[in-house]
């Protein structure tokens, strides 16, 4: 079945809903005696797109050119994807955004199946392909959202695929007991920080790589080959 709608909306008319959508939301803060009225000024105007959170952006046909017209007015661009649709990467490439995230859901096939379900059981040979092309983009980050006993197991075979894939960082995170995934999944299934930090510190050890830097508060670990300047962002 084709996912894509006959008709696709054109980049432009996103970006500028979005921007619309964004400044209704704040309305209320201006009329606010408590409100900070030069932060208020400054978030009418965006600087960051996050292209995630409502599906996979890849499915969009129009993405590289939404980049460009993201680009085209100063903002920076963030995708996230599941790697299930690498032809678009492979586009992307010639359409950088300022960072590519990419989920690693499992160590391998079996755990992939398991974790995710999918509908389509190529969909891990897919994701593997992607895996193979982030080595084009100027900044990526391999993420990965570990559930125990699910798919918090074998760093060993996480720290192949992270050695093979090559991408600039790698964030190894909790998955957090919230949503619709409490329906079948139990609290104990949500990591603690401190085995967060044990299981990258395997993951780092068996890729060569560092732990860079770590938030307790919401149980996640950088890990990178080695630290470097750029590894913040300066939007100054």
């Amino acid at each position: 079945e084709n996912l894509v709608p006959k008709e696709i909306d054109e980049p432009k008319d996103i970006v500028d809903g979005c921007i619309k959508a964004h400044t209704k939301i704040l309305q209320g803060f201006g009329g606010n005696e408590k409100s900070d009225k030069e932060k208020y000024k400054e978030a009418l105007t965006p600087l960051h797109f996050a292209i995630s959170l409502t599906g996979e952006p890849c499915l969009y046909p129009r993405l590289p050119a939404l980049v460009d017209e993201i680009h085209s007015r100063g903002m920076t661009t963030f995708i996230v994807t599941n790697g299930t649709v690498p032809e678009m990467l492979e586009k992307l490439v010639n359409h950088q955004p300022t960072q590519l995230y990419m989920t690693l859901p499992a160590p391998d096939k079996e755990t992939y199946l398991k974790t995710c379900n999918p509908l389509d059981e190529s969909s891990w040979d897919k994701i593997n392909k992607s895996l193979a092309l982030i080595k084009g983009f100027k900044r990526c980050c391999l993420r990965l959202t570990l559930v125990k006993g699910v798919n918090m197991l074998n760093p060993e075979a996480y720290a192949e695929i992270i050695k093979k894939a090559d991408p600039s960082f790698v964030e190894v995170k909790a998955y957090m007991w919230v949503g619709h995934s409490r329906e079948r999944l139990e609290h104990n299934n949500m990591p603690l920080h401190s085995e967060i930090v044990e299981f990258a510190k395997q993951i780092a050890e068996s890729a060569g790589w560092k732990v860079i830097d770590e938030k307790p508060e919401s149980r996640v670990v950088l890990l990178m080959q080695k630290d470097n300047k750029d590894r913040l962002l300066s939007f100054e």
